[in-house]
């Protein structure tokens, strides 16, 4: 997706994640392509996952703070949730809540820093009845920072 267009952002993401503040790892919503969808986070200090830098030794400047390997976790797994959400919203039905069944190959190469964006595409890799098989990759600008894949268990009422 090279239209890096925000078309739902801010309290509106609320209406499409069950998760409430401090625990929003979501700020942007880009849209759906086929099987893809975009998501986005601005990493803050407030940010509930962030991590203050520590005070090196003979050092008089703090080092730079963190968004820790948790927090990039829940930015994907919030990711497919919005998707999930703005999927339902379209359809006018009501958002089925979802579950980490499993997460694997997580690789990240590198932790963000404060106001860095991230960038998450999440692809569906495979639909069986209530059980979605999800890629993601999350970038910082162009840079690979985080991929893996995750399994997510959707209760419908």
């Amino acid at each position: 997706m090279n239209n890096r267009e925000v078309i739902i952002q801010g309290e509106g993401i609320l209406n499409l994640i069950p998760q409430r503040p401090p625990i929003v790892m979501v700020d942007s919503f880009f849209g759906i392509e086929k099987n893809h969808s975009y998501s986005g986070l601005t990493v803050t200090a407030d940010n509930i996952f962030y991590e203050t830098g520590k005070q090196q030794e003979g050092s008089e400047q703090p080092e730079i703070g963190k968004l820790q390997e948790a927090g990039i976790i829940e930015h994907i797994a919030q990711s497919a949730a919005a998707r999930i959400g703005f999927f339902y919203t379209r359809q006018g039905e009501k958002i089925p809540l979802g579950f980490i069944g499993s997460v694997d190959k997580l690789k990240i190469y590198d932790l963000p820093k404060i106001g860095m964006k991230l960038f998450t595409e999440i692809t569906v890799v495979q639909e069986v009845f209530d059980i979605t098989l999800i890629s993601a990759q999350v970038k910082v600008e162009e840079e690979l920072i985080a991929e893996c894949r995750m399994k997510i268990f959707i209760k419908k009422e």
